[in-house]
């Protein structure tokens, strides 16, 4: 299954409700990605741009999607980012098939002439 890493900040408001009321926040987000077939496989808080960060496992695209979709719309949070991370071996093949591909960057192909009567 796929492995996203998620980078998440609280609102204001947020963080005033788990000062006041302390709680583990893995619990909720083990439950939400197991509710599609997934794993939570860490959580944690954070120093800097992000308040914390989540990998997570997912069947797919989609359910990884759902999650964030849910996650984001609850309006406890003020940034979501979510990334999906690839395996050394997956990378290795997406070197292999870019191999193949003849990239032209803009403006390196030939124009066909125009000609102004």
């Amino acid at each position: 299954m796929p492995l996203y890493l998620s980078k998440f900040s609280y609102t204001p408001e947020t963080w005033a409700r788990l000062i006041n009321n302390p709680e583990d926040r893995r619990k909720a987000a083990q439950a939400y990605i197991e509710s599609v077939g997934g794993k939570l496989h860490g959580f944690w808080y954070a120093f800097g741009t992000h308040d914390g960060y989540n990998l997570w496992e997912a069947p797919d695209n989609v359910s990884m999607a759902a999650v964030a979709l849910a996650i984001s719309g609850g309006g406890a949070l003020s940034a979501f980012e979510t990334t999906v991370l690839l395996s050394v071996e997956e990378s290795m093949e997406a070197m292999r098939q870019a191999a193949r591909i003849r990239y032209q960057p803009p403006g390196a192909a030939q124009q066909p002439e125009v000609t102004v009567d």
